[in-house]
């Protein structure tokens, strides 16, 4: 397990770079431009914020900060420091525009603020969440910025996917790269944050892959866990359907994930945006699929997907660890009687169908449509292809 972090530090087994950052900060060397690349949910911003709390707290010893309990600290805490600008995507591309005249807030809104003299005095910190989101155009309005940022600015940007990021962005940010945790520190920090008994810690740690912003979101939203059981089943199950089973089961399967995203969103804070009947509707499924319902966003039907697409991976892989008898790195253990079921039937736990999951994937991430790519999928799954 992970050493316990200093005092005010909340990121949690990632020693490596919160020490490098904290030496960063006693020195009075810390970058003006940083890029926090790892896996989704590793834990980037939460770093991020530890740096920034650190950056605007007011204790006098340099290692003392963030000391949690001054003003600066708990503004930031509580996320209302005027100091701390945080940028997201949005709109129906989840992806960081450049802004300005557009309704979405993009790259020219945050570099205007950063150009004002900080409220609170001191530093200004501006952390870009999902930072490989910024389109093209966005990243080289944003690279003077990152060259010559205005005095006291620090800007951190977090990346899942750091390689969609241009060459001339990486150049002007110093690196920071997160790893994947171990499952005994993604136990430890559920049963700190979500107060999780050990089995189910245990349990949600696996299903995280490393990732304990994956497993605290699980932890959150008990409903997600089940849902993904039940993709996870109906998966196996379609293995052994015709094709036309195969096709309507994975446009199930895709509202099923809208689901599953939805209650996520719901137990991180975010808006709920579409119901599953209408990513039923979006499918072109469903009882109202032909009564003009409203159809869900490309992007919401993209990124539930994206989650099938992901629980299937999961799936694949352990299919193949059950064929060698490797059953201790399995991750759905609650699984495993079907699994071991399903091990060595043709089309499942194949290294050329992880291939074509990783392709549908990339697809998705580009202009695919989720159905086209899914369907594919559907028609080389199992036994009956």
């Amino acid at each position: 397990m992970a050493e316990a972090p200093p005092d005010g530090w909340r990121t949690r087994g990632q020693d490596g770079a919160r020490d490098a950052l904290r030496r960063a900060l006693v020195a009075g060397a810390v970058p003006h431009a940083l890029l926090l690349a790892g896996p989704a949910g590793s834990g980037k911003t939460t770093l991020a914020l530890d740096l920034a709390a650190a950056l605007l707290c007011l204790a006098p010893d340099l290692a003392a900060r963030p000391c949690r309990t001054c003003r600066g600290c708990r503004m930031v805490e509580h996320g209302n420091h005027p100091d701390v600008h945080r940028l997201q995507p949005s709109g129906a591309g989840a992806a960081i525009g450049i802004g300005g005249s557009d309704r979405a807030t993009g790259v020219r809104d945050l570099v205007n603020e950063l150009a004002l003299l900080p409220i609170e005095g001191g530093a200004r910190v501006a952390i870009v969440e999902s930072a490989d989101r910024l389109t093209e155009d966005a990243q080289s309005a944003f690279l003077k910025t990152l060259e010559e940022p205005p005095r006291g600015v620090v800007i951190i940007l977090c990346a899942d996917e750091e390689d969609r990021l241009l060459p001339t962005i990486h150049s002007r940010c110093a690196r920071i790269r997160l790893g994947p945790l171990s499952t005994r520190t993604i136990e430890a920090i559920l049963g700190e944050h979500a107060g999780v008994d050990p089995p189910t810690a245990a349990r949600l740690a696996r299903l995280a892959a490393g990732r304990p912003g994956v497993a605290l979101a699980y932890a959150r939203a008990p409903e997600a866990v089940t849902i993904r059981a039940e993709i996870s089943r109906t998966l196996l199950d379609l293995a052994d359907r015709g094709r036309a089973s195969r096709l309507t089961g994975v446009r199930d399967l895709l509202a099923r994930a809208g689901d599953l995203v939805r209650s996520l969103d719901g137990a991180a804070g975010r808006p709920r945006k579409a119901t599953g009947k209408d990513a039923e509707a979006a499918s072109g499924d469903g009882p109202d699929a032909d009564a003009g319902a409203v159809r869900a966003p490309a992007a919401e039907r993209r990124r539930a997907a994206l989650v099938l697409v992901a629980i299937w991976r999961d799936l694949v892989r352990d299919l193949a660890l059950v064929e060698r008898g490797e059953l201790r790195p399995v991750r759905e253990t609650d699984l495993l009687d079907e699994l071991e079921s399903a091990a060595g039937r043709p089309g499942t736990g194949s290294g050329a169908f992880l291939a074509r999951l990783a392709r549908a994937g990339e697809l998705l991430e580009g202009n695919v449509g989720p159905e086209l790519a899914l369907d594919v999928l559907a028609l080389a799954w199992g036994r009956a292809a």
